[in-house]
C-alpha cells in the first residue's frame, strides 16, 4: 500500500506546473561525453552486479542509441542537400540543425572534454553535471540531491515528456518548420512509452530504481505522452512560431497528410472532429487530441462531448484568424489540465487497460481515426496496451496487421486501417 501511495504522488506531482529548465539552457556546465564514459564510470563493458546502476551505460549509447549518431547525420550528402536548398553554409555548423542533432549549449557553458561532434549525449538529456559529476557516486549522494544540482528528473513523465517533445516537436527556440521539411527534412513524429521503449536500455526499474526513483507504468507514460504532446502543440499555437509568414502561417502545425497524398477519393477521410470546416481546407494536427477525445469515453466524469466541441471549435477558428484561434486554444487547453489531472493520475487496473484499448478499436472500426497522424497514434497506444496486458502474443497477427496499414504513410489507406481494426475489436 505504501509502495502505490509513492507512485501515485509521484505522478501527481509530475503534472504540476513543470519548472525544470531544459538541459540545454539550464546555468550548468556541459563536461562532455568522455566525463561518463572510462572503464571505472558508465564505460564498463558488462554489468557492474555490485552498482546500483549498469555502469554500461556509455557503450549502450554509442552502439545501439541513434542519439550518439544524430551529429554525423548532418555531415551526409542528404543533409548538406537540406543546408543548400536552406541557405545555409552547412549542416553541421547551423545551429538550427545543432540545436536537436546535437548538445548544442552555449560556448560558456562547455567543459574542457565537451565535443559538439558527441551529438546527443548524456548530458544533453541528464543535465549538465558541473556540479553533481564528482560526488554523485558518494555513499551520502541521493537521487533528489543531485537533482538540486543540476540533474534533469528524466524518470518523471511530464519532464521526460518536456525535454523529448523539444526536439522531437519543438519550443519557442527551435523548431522543424514547413520550410526545413521542404528541404528534406523527415515528418516528426513522437510517442513518449514506444520511444522510450524502444530506446538501448540503459537502466533497470528494480526495487532499487523504484526506491531512488519510483515507477510509472507503461498505461500512464503512454497517457502522459498523449497529454503533454496535446498541451505543447496548443500552447505552441499561440507562440510566435505559429505566426504569419507572408500569407500564409507555419504549415507544419497541420496534419502534412491533408495536402500530400493522392488526389482519389479513397484517399481522402473525412475527419469526425474536424468536419464542420471547409472541404478542402487544411486541417491542424490534432492527432493526440483526438485519441484523448477518444480515451474520455471511459471516463464516465469527464465531459467528452464538450472536449470534442472544444476540438471543433478550434478547427474552425484556425480558418478565422489568429486572435480567434488564440482564443480557442487556450480554452482548450485549459480543459485539456483539467481532465489531464486524472487520465494522468488514475491507477488503472486490468479491466480499465482492456476499455481503452476495446474503445479505441471500437472508434477506429467506426472511422474516427480517418488520417495518417491519428491512425498512427492509435497503433502504438493499442501496442503498448496490449503488451501491458501481456496478450500481446495472442493478438501478434491483428497487431501486424494494423502495424502493416501504418508502416508506409504514402499506402495508407482510411478504409483499411478502419477493417482491420473491426476484424480485431470482433476478436478480443
Amino acid at each position: 500500500m505504501k509502495k502505490l501511495f509513492l507512485i501515485f504522488i509521484i505522478l501527481l506531482i509530475s503534472f504540476q506546473v513543470i519548472s525544470e529548465t531544459l538541459p540545454q539552457y539550464a546555468p550548468d556546465k556541459h563536461m562532455g561525453v568522455a566525463s561518463c564514459s572510462t572503464g571505472v564510470c558508465h564505460g564498463k563493458s558488462v554489468e557492474d552486479k555490485t552498482e546500483n546502476v549498469m555502469m554500461t551505460e556509455y557503450r549502450a549509447w554509442l552502439k545501439d542509441d541513434d542519439h550518439s549518431k544524430a551529429y554525423k547525420t548532418l555531415l551526409k550528402p542528404s543533409s548538406k542537400n537540406m543546408a543548400k536548398k536552406l541557405g545555409l553554409k552547412a549542416a553541421h555548423t547551423a545551429k538550427i540543425c545543432l540545436d536537436c542533432h546535437a548538445d548544442n549549449v552555449a560556448i560558456e557553458k562547455r567543459g574542457k572534454k565537451f565535443q559538439i561532434t558527441d551529438g546527443v549525449g548524456c548530458e544533453a538529456c541528464h543535465g549538465g553535471s558541473e556540479r553533481w559529476l564528482s560526488d554523485h557516486k558518494d555513499p551520502g549522494a541521493t537521487h533528489e540531491k543531485n537533482i538540486s544540482l543540476g540533474l534533469y528528473p528524466s524518470e518523471k513523465p511530464a519532464d521526460r515528456a518536456k525535454l523529448c517533445l523539444s526536439c522531437h516537436l519543438g519550443t519557442e527556440n527551435k523548431f522543424a518548420t514547413h520550410r526545413i521539411m521542404a528541404a528534406g527534412h523527415p515528418r516528426l513524429s513522437f510517442e513518449l512509452e514506444v520511444f522510450s521503449q524502444e530506446q538501448p536500455a540503459h537502466y533497470k526499474v528494480d526495487a532499487d530504481y523504484e526506491k531512488r526513483k519510483g515507477s510509472i507504468s507503461s498505461v500512464n507514460m503512454w497517457l502522459s505522452g498523449l497529454v503533454f504532446k496535446a498541451n505543447n502543440q496548443l500552447q505552441l499555437l499561440q507562440s510566435e512560431q505559429f505566426k504569419q509568414h507572408g500569407l500564409f502561417p507555419e504549415l507544419s502545425f497541420y496534419e502534412c497528410h491533408s495536402c500530400h497524398r493522392a488526389m482519389s477519393p479513397s484517399r481522402w477521410p473525412i475527419e469526425p472532429l474536424s468536419n464542420n470546416i471547409t472541404t478542402g481546407s487544411v486541417r491542424l494536427d490534432d492527432a493526440a487530441l483526438v485519441v484523448l477525445s477518444s480515451l474520455l469515453n471511459t471516463f464516465p466524469n469527464l465531459n467528452q462531448s464538450e472536449f470534442n466541441s472544444s476540438i471543433k471549435q478550434l478547427h474552425t477558428a484556425s480558418l478565422t484568424n489568429r486572435n480567434s484561434l488564440n482564443i480557442k486554444a487556450q480554452e482548450l487547453l485549459s480543459s485539456l489540465k483539467t481532465y489531464a489531472q486524472v487520465i494522468v493520475n488514475k491507477k488503472y487496473s486490468i479491466n480499465d487497460k482492456k476499455a481503452l484499448r476495446k474503445t479505441l478499436l471500437s472508434d477506429a472500426s467506426k472511422g474516427k481515426f480517418r488520417d495518417y497522424s491519428s491512425a498512427e497514434q492509435v497503433f502504438m497506444g493499442i501496442e503498448t496496451l496490449s503488451i501491458d496486458l501481456k496478450d500481446d502474443k495472442r493478438y501478434q497477427k491483428q497487431l501486424d496487421k494494423l502495424f502493416e496499414a501504418i508502416h508506409y504513410e504514402d499506402k495508407y489507406y482510411p478504409n483499411q486501417f478502419q477493417i482491420i481494426a473491426d476484424l480485431f475489436l470482433k476478436q478480443l
